[in-house]
C-alpha cells in the first residue's frame, strides 16, 4: 500500500512545489514508483513546474463530478505520474474537498508513494491536506516569518496525532540575517533533514518545465533533493517534542 506525505509550509512562496516536483523526480530515479498531487485546489502551479498546465481532466473534476481520480492521472516524461489541479478560476465552483480521501483510496494501489503538493497557510486545503497524510514534510526558509508559520503547522500536527517526518529549509544563503540551523531546530523541536541552498539553477528549471534534478543533477540543490530522497526512503528517526509551541515562539520573540 502506498504512503501519503503532505507537504505543508505554513507560509507561501518558500519553495513547497519546488519541493514537490524534485522530491517526486528523485524518488521516480530511484526506482520508485510516485504519485504526486496538487492539493491546492484554489492557486495550484504544480503543472506549471513540469509544463504541463492544459490537461482535460484534472482533480478539480473529481472532486465536482463523478469522475474517477484515474482519470485524472497522467505519466510525466520525468517519470513522475502527476493528478493536476486545473488553473481555471471558474473550476472552483463546487468543489468538494470531502472527496480528496477516496479519490486516494483509489491511488493506493497505483504507488509506492503519494505526494501532496498542499495549500499554502493553514485554511481548509490545507487542513485537508493534513488529515489524508500518513506524514507530513514541512517546508520552511530560514527567517523569522516562515518558521514561525511552520510552527503553527508543527502545532496542529502534533494536536492531530500526524506524523512530521522532518522540515526542509529552504533557499538557504547563509547571510547574517538568517536563522541559523540550530535557532531553526531548537523553535520547531523537530528534525531538519534537508538544507537546500538558494540556487539560481531553480527558478531556470522551473522556466524550462524540468524538475531541477534532472535539468542540472549537479547542482548543490539538486544534489540536496536527492539526498532527501534517500533519507525518505530510509525512513526517519520518530520525533520527540519538549515544550509546547506558544512557549517556543515566546522564547524567539522576546
Amino acid at each position: 500500500m502506498a504512503k501519503i506525505i503532505s507537504v505543508l509550509s505554513g507560509k507561501g512562496g518558500v519553495g513547497k512545489t519546488t519541493t514537490v516536483s524534485n522530491l517526486g523526480a528523485a524518488l521516480a530515479d530511484q526506482g520508485k514508483n510516485v504519485i504526486i498531487l496538487d492539493g491546492n485546489v484554489t492557486t495550484p502551479n504544480l503543472s506549471l513546474h513540469l509544463g504541463i498546465p492544459f490537461y482535460p481532466v484534472t482533480l478539480h473534476d473529481v472532486l465536482k463530478k463523478k469522475i474517477p481520480v484515474e482519470s485524472a492521472l497522467y505519466e510525466h516524461p520525468s517519470g513522475i505520474k502527476i493528478v493536476p489541479a486545473s488553473l481555471s478560476a471558474d473550476a472552483m465552483r463546487g468543489v468538494n474537498l470531502e472527496k480528496l480521501e477516496g479519490a486516494l483510496w483509489s491511488l493506493l494501489g497505483k504507488a509506492d508513494i503519494i505526494i501532496i503538493d498542499a495549500a499554502a497557510g493553514l485554511g481548509k486545503e490545507a487542513l485537508t491536506a493534513m488529515s489524508v497524510a500518513d506524514e507530513l514534510l514541512i517546508i520552511t526558509n530560514p527567517d523569522l516569518p516562515a518558521v514561525t508559520d511552520a510552527l503553527k503547522t508543527v502545532k496542529i500536527a502534533e494536536d492531530n496525532g500526524t506524523k512530521i517526518l522532518g522540515v526542509v529549509v529552504n533557499r538557504v544563503r547563509e547571510k547574517s540575517h538568517e536563522l541559523s540551523l540550530e535557532e531553526i531546530q531548537s523553535m520547531l523541536e523537530v528534525p531538519i533533514i534537508a538544507v537546500v541552498p538558494e540556487d539560481i539553477s531553480v527558478p531556470r528549471s522551473i522556466a524550462k518545465k524540468t524538475p531541477l534534478v534532472h535539468y542540472k543533477p549537479t547542482s548543490d540543490a539538486a544534489k540536496e533533493f536527492k539526498r532527501l530522497a534517500k533519507k525518505i526512503l530510509g525512513e526517519i528517526e520518530e520525533v520527540k517534542r519538549k515544550r509546547s509551541w506558544v512557549k517556543r515562539l515566546f522564547f524567539w520573540l522576546t
